[in-house]
């Protein structure tokens, strides 16, 4: 196995995302158990400009941060005991999302047809997000008790607009940023 460094660029981003996370984070609109926030994008965009590994590299950190006590999370919360609560498992879920998702971006920059790029980054986000569906909405039903129908028509089925426009926007955008970093020779191609 070889032991690859770091290079200074991957830590810089790999920190500036978990710090936007932290920032954007706590920003949040209370619908339900589950409030909605831009988490998501931020480490949508995040896995465009890290890849898999250290795309969840920096959503383990913000949980971190988070679980030290830190008030990173939404509605200003920090903690273990939000990390161990009801919603916890969407939080802990982020990880698992970024790296499925970070997964398929790489792949998709492999691909030798440009238009079937963005067809494998949007199956990317869509399994990642089911993983983070499935992995919350287990954690929800153990800890409150409720049945998954229940369970899904409070934290998942409302968020499933907003999260829609949450992957265009980060297919898209992230898509022509990543693009532009490799063309100035900021970022590598995988």
């Amino acid at each position: 196995m070889k032991n690859k460094k770091l290079t200074t660029y991957q830590l810089s981003v790999t920190a500036l995302m978990a710090a936007v996370m932290c920032v954007l984070g706590p920003v949040s609109v209370p619908i339900g158990p589950v409030p909605l926030s831009l988490t998501n994008l931020v480490i949508f965009f995040a896995v465009y400009l890290l890849g898999a590994k250290l795309g969840a590299l920096s959503v383990l950190v913000y949980l971190v941060l988070g679980a030290v006590g830190l008030p990173v999370f939404s509605g200003y919360a920090g903690g273990l005991a939000k990390l161990a609560g009801p919603t916890g498992g969407y939080l802990v879920g982020f990880v698992p999302m970024a790296f499925v998702i970070g997964l398929f971006v790489e792949q998709a920059d492999r691909l030798e047809t440009r238009a079937l790029r963005p067809v494998l980054e949007v199956a990317g986000f869509l399994l990642g997000e089911a993983v983070l569906y499935v992995i919350g909405t287990a954690w929800f039903v153990v800890l409150m008790d409720c049945t998954v129908s229940y369970a899904l028509g409070i934290c998942v089925v409302p968020f499933l607009p907003g999260d829609a426009a949450k992957i265009v926007l980060a297919v898209v955008f992230g898509a022509l940023l990543r693009r532009r970093l490799i063309q100035a020779r900021v970022l590598k191609n995988a």
